[in-house]
């Protein structure tokens, strides 16, 4: 998967612009981001895919929290109608800080979204679905037909990538360093060791936040809001991993939860920017794609891509055939 992450902050017409200039630039995959604060991704897809042809297209990533699990998989099913085959189901647990505005607490995040996309694929097929577990459906379905959709599990901890690896069709490892994906890779292989032969292949795929333009400060500096999410919202292994300090990654958590997003940006430092995103000059950004696809099979260039989307979505997409190429 050669994809793109595009975020619905920018008016809609712009989103399918971008979207348009994503499938010219030789992206397979268009990912809508999913924050209550941003439009509607679903929204934002159908105009994508009313201005594609071929691109895939999902959200990036819905949880199951905000919107109950079968209205999650009919609008998915509903995206994959009009785009004429092309959903992919983005799913993963949502991001905590975020999640917290709206008073949910993010409770059995693994269980929740495996029955998720399980009761959604026994949807797509036409059944009829009761459900208790971590949600509740009652005798659900969907009064139109739907075809398999591909799931993708956005992913971060040991436990959800190795589910993913056993029961999805692919996982979308929200990281961008190698040290991360290395790590992750054999989370992989422990899921994958226990993955029945009738569920097909798996993709691993890097779901990186990619930061480009020519001026490599410019693009380091577009990093800080996207980073400052990822930051705050990374395990303390992850953490230690990168030699970032707990107390300060929560620091910036707080303050994204209070909405004072000036204040969190500037608290990210140039070691989290080292860590959780993609960023720099064409040349650095090509290096770095081909040292994370030695693991990975794939790539999505999540947000921000850079200070000037337009230039980004060619020089991002220029730069991971050069990495994947390496």
């Amino acid at each position: 998967m050669k994809g793109i992450e595009l975020t619905p902050e920018h008016p809609l017409d712009r989103i399918a612009d971008l979207g348009a200039a994503a499938e010219a630039a030789g992206f397979d995959a268009a990912f809508a981001s999913s924050h209550y604060n941003n439009r509607d991704p679903f929204l934002a897809l159908d105009r994508i895919a009313a201005r594609t042809e071929s691109i895939r297209l999902g959200p990036g990533v819905a949880n199951p929290y905000e919107t109950h699990p079968v209205t999650l998989a009919s609008r998915t099913a509903t995206l994959d109608e009009v785009s004429g085959g092309r959903a992919v189901f983005g799913i993963g647990a949502g991001d905590g800080s975020t999640l917290s505005n709206l008073g949910y607490d993010r409770d059995r995040p693994l269980r929740r979204v495996l029955e998720t996309f399980k009761v959604a694929k026994r949807l797509w097929a036409g059944e009829r679905v009761n459900h208790e577990g971590s949600f509740t459906a009652i005798d659900a379905g969907l009064n139109y037909s739907s075809n398999e959709i591909p799931v993708y599990v956005g992913a971060q901890g040991p436990h959800m990538i190795r589910m993913s690896a056993k029961h999805a069709d692919g996982v979308l490892l929200n990281a961008a360093h190698p040290d991360d994906f290395a790590w992750a890779n054999e989370r992989v292989e422990e899921g994958l060791s226990e993955r029945p032969d009738f569920r097909g292949e798996f993709e691993f795929v890097a779901f990186a936040s990619l930061s480009v333009a020519e001026d490599g400060d410019a693009a380091r500096e577009a990093a800080r809001p996207p980073v400052a999410f990822i930051a705050s919202g990374a395990a303390p292994p992850v953490l230690d991993r990168h030699g970032i300090d707990e107390k300060r990654a929560d620091a910036i958590g707080e303050r994204i939860e209070a909405g004072e997003f000036g204040e969190a940006f500037e608290a990210v430092t140039p070691a989290m920017i080292e860590a959780f995103c993609i960023a720099g000059t064409p040349d650095s950004v090509t290096t770095r794609v081909g040292e994370v696809l030695e693991y990975a099979d794939g790539i999505v260039a999540g947000s921000p891509l850079g200070p000037d989307l337009e230039e980004a979505v060619s020089l991002a997409g220029a730069a991971i055939d050069r990495g994947s190429r390496a």
